[in-house]
């Protein structure tokens, strides 16, 4: 932090203290967890023996002040002595009584110190309370080897214990926690709830690398916008006769012609996956076609109630000046309006009602909390929509034709491929976190892409019911198909907790071959409860296309999955073994990579960037992934083509005190291993989230041609990632559908 920063957080302090102080203007441990909003009570309690200096179990703000200010402007070795004064839970015992010792237990040579070194079991006991802090789970025997490799090497002179030096020296073997921890105090104590002061910066949306990186998207939308007025002046000039709100009325209802045709259009899956392998899709946003659904639909919402209101003010008028009431006007066919049968108004009282609650049901709050299929059902009024706008407007059908004709035929397609052959669940694995791993017996006319997504229905879950999931297995890859899915709502869940039950209710054993490959497969199936061989009836709908396509004309791919996001990914990662053969000498030990001719792969360097929140996630792929390493294992790191960083959200970062000692420990091992203690992979397990600025600077530094960044996952983390796109002129691709 900046002096002008750490003058700031002192005054708050100073705030917080005077807020919280009695008369007495002193304050008590529990006074103090309040003031500095610290949820952790054991470091509130060492932080709070240590600032009491006379050990009357209370600290006067001068007693406060004082300890900061020398943190603060203290040097290098006073912060070090401070963070060692932390951990050192014997030296301050004395002093004050600890009642939850959870962290580094050091003993440092200090005035308050008594035995100035700990032991392997000192130091045991704290990595084990630091792998739970973390949320990490290992063995009991990997928790020795932890000990044992940071023992041996912080213990210099092999006298059996660590000493304060020792340990600092050890410290500065790891250059980055180093620059952690050296940093002022504030940063250690500041509550997570204080922000920072950020000086003015130009608005994301009026930066040249934002018009720049969307300038599809913002020509589209700035050509829709136009015709849209274009539309709707042109029909307001040929109604003027009829007053101001007829000619509102008449504008919007043209807009509503053009609009209602073309959120069909955006949906179109099947022409929208060939117009991608085209040139339209370095000139449209087709990527986008679900966001540009969206914006339509609301387009079409804020229409239809002006054109709705309108017509309203317009009934108001008429029935002043004529003998049918305003309710004979909006409720009856009795003034004649509209062109069947006088059905005008009704129609559109009905339609705009769908209409309204199409748009409720698809809000982002009913589709993420576990009701989809309000959103499904609700959605599947389209076609009553239709049919009532035909029946409405006397010019819908003259737009409606064309589209409508390619959509019955999408559809019609759609209905034969799900059901030509017969497709059948062969293998169910049920992963952590509650993720139904299915295996489908591939039919022999299905070809797709490494990330494309199908639509599957399975009757025994829902009959009706189809739902979008990301093909998680390679193109090359024969027979089988494989999905990953996360149960999210309830169909999902359905999913997973069918394939729960018992063999004799839901899985059939009996394997589809009796060849003695298959039995090996079944033996090794029963030594897992979780791992089945079925034989369900689905039908599957698609290939459809996804941005992912274009990962293999990229020269530089940014891999970015979180979580269940990585499933596009794994697909390609398997593409890219395929494609990537390894050869190997029959007569001398000489290896290479058959590069396999491909007019499409133009890729130079991939980075994949997997983020999970916690340990278990990593089962997923893990096999995959160690393929993948495998394959690269006699490269040097700088030249390989595909680089792998793993993140662990749970797990406390390098600056955080309480994972100072595991975080080596980790480094250690896997350094003496050569493999990740946390997944069993090479590439070492990061604690905490990316920092992108740091990630993507690394990647511009590659200069490996141009860099295309590929995410699925979270809207969030998709909206910060896509800002540090544009900062580095990256173009960036969102997966979603």
């Amino acid at each position: 932090m900046s002096l002008d920063e750490d003058a700031r957080w002192l005054e708050w302090v100073t705030k917080q203290f005077e807020s919280i102080a009695g008369e007495d203007k002193e304050i008590d441990l529990e006074e103090f967890k309040t003031a500095l909003k610290v949820k952790e009570s054991f470091f509130a309690e060492r932080f709070f023996a240590l600032f009491d200096s006379d050990g009357s179990k209370t600290i006067s703000l001068d007693e406060l002040l004082e300890a900061l200010d020398l943190l603060i402007h203290g040097s290098e070795t006073d912060k070090l002595r401070f963070l060692f004064q932390v951990y050192d839970v014997d030296g301050m015992c004395l002093a004050y009584e600890i009642k939850h010792l959870h962290f580094f237990d050091i003993c440092i040579v200090s005035p308050l110190g008594r035995s100035g070194s700990i032991d392997p079991d000192e130091l045991r006991t704290v990595l084990k309370s630091c792998l739970r802090e973390s949320a990490i789970s290992l063995p009991e025997e990997k928790l020795d080897d932890l000990t044992l490799a940071l023992f041996e090497s912080a213990d210099k002179d092999n006298s059996g214990s660590i000493t304060f030096e020792e340990l600092k020296a050890e410290l500065e073997n790891f250059p980055e926690v180093m620059e952690n921890l050296t940093i002022s105090a504030a940063n250690w104590l500041k509550p997570p709830g204080l922000e920072q002061k950020k000086g003015r910066h130009t608005p994301r949306y009026l930066t040249p690398a934002y018009w720049h990186n969307n300038s599809r998207k913002l020509l589209f939308l700035c050509a829709y916008t136009c015709l849209n007025l274009l539309l709707f002046i042109t029909a307001m000039l040929k109604n003027a006769e009829g007053g101001f709100w007829y000619m509102v009325a008449k504008g919007c209802g043209q807009c509503l012609n053009f609009n209602c045709t073309f959120v069909m259009v955006l949906m179109l899956r099947r022409c929208l996956t060939w117009l991608r392998a085209t040139w339209v899709v370095r000139v449209l946003p087709l990527d986008q076609n679900i966001l540009l659904h969206q914006m339509v639909g609301y387009a079409i919402v804020t229409f239809s109630t002006v054109h709705t209101t309108a017509h309203f003010m317009n009934f108001v008028h008429l029935s002043q000046n004529s003998s049918y009431s305003l309710w004979e006007h909006l409720f009856t066919t009795r003034p004649g309006i509209g062109w069947v049968q006088g059905s005008a108004s009704l129609t559109g009282m009905v339609l705009q009602i769908m209409i309204c609650l199409m748009v409720v049901c698809s809000s982002t709050f009913v589709r993420r909390s576990g009701h989809f299929e309000v959103f499904y059902w609700s959605h599947l009024s389209y076609v009553w929509v239709w049919a009532l706008l035909v029946v409405h407007c006397a010019n819908f059908w003259k737009w409606f034709v064309v589209p409508g004709v390619i959509f019955l035929l999408e559809k019609l397609v759609g209905v034969a491929v799900s059901h030509m052959g017969g497709l059948y669940i062969v293998e169910v694995n049920l992963l952590p976190s509650k993720v139904t791993h299915l295996v489908i017996k591939r039919p022999q006319f299905f070809h797709f892409k490494p990330g494309d997504y199908v639509y599957i229905n399975i009757p025994d879950i829902a009959k009706y019911e189809w739902h979008p999931f990301t093909i998680s297995s390679a193109p090359e890859q024969p027979d089988t198909l494989w999905l990953h899915i996360r149960s999210m709502g309830q169909w999902t869940n359905r999913l997973y907790e069918y394939f729960r039950q018992p063999d004799s209710q839901v899985v059939s054993t009996k394997r589809l071959s009796a060849s003695l490959k298959d039995r090996r497969h079944q033996r090794r199936a029963q030594l897992s409860e979780n791992h089945r061989f079925c034989n369900v009836k689905c039908f599957v709908d698609g290939p459809y296309g996804t941005p992912t396509r274009q990962i293999f004309a990229s020269e530089h791919a940014v891999l970015i999955g979180a979580g269940i996001g990585i499933t596009p990914f794994a697909s390609i990662l398997q593409s890219i073994i395929y494609r990537m053969r390894k050869q190997n000498c029959p007569n001398c030990s000489y290896s290479w990579c058959e590069n396999i001719k491909d007019s499409e792969m133009k890729l130079r360097k991939v980075d994949f960037i997997w983020i999970n929140r916690d340990q278990k996630s990593f089962e997923w792929f893990v096999s995959l992934l160690t393929k993948l390493e495998m394959d690269q294992a006699d490269e040097e790191p700088e030249g390989r083509f595909l680089e792998m960083h793993m993140y662990m959200t749970s797990a406390l970062s390098k600056n955080d005190m309480k994972a100072i000692g595991l975080q080596m420990a980790l480094d250690l091992l896997a350094k003496k291993e050569k493999r990740d203690s946390i997944t069993g992979l090479r590439t070492r397990t990061q604690p905490g989230r990316p920092e992108w600025g740091k990630v993507f600077q690394k990647v511009a530094e590659e200069k490996k041609g141009k860099v295309h960044v590929f995410y699925c996952g979270a809207p969030a983390l998709a909206k910060l990632i896509k800002a540090q796109c544009e900062h580095f002129g990256f173009n960036f691709y969102k997966e979603n559908f």
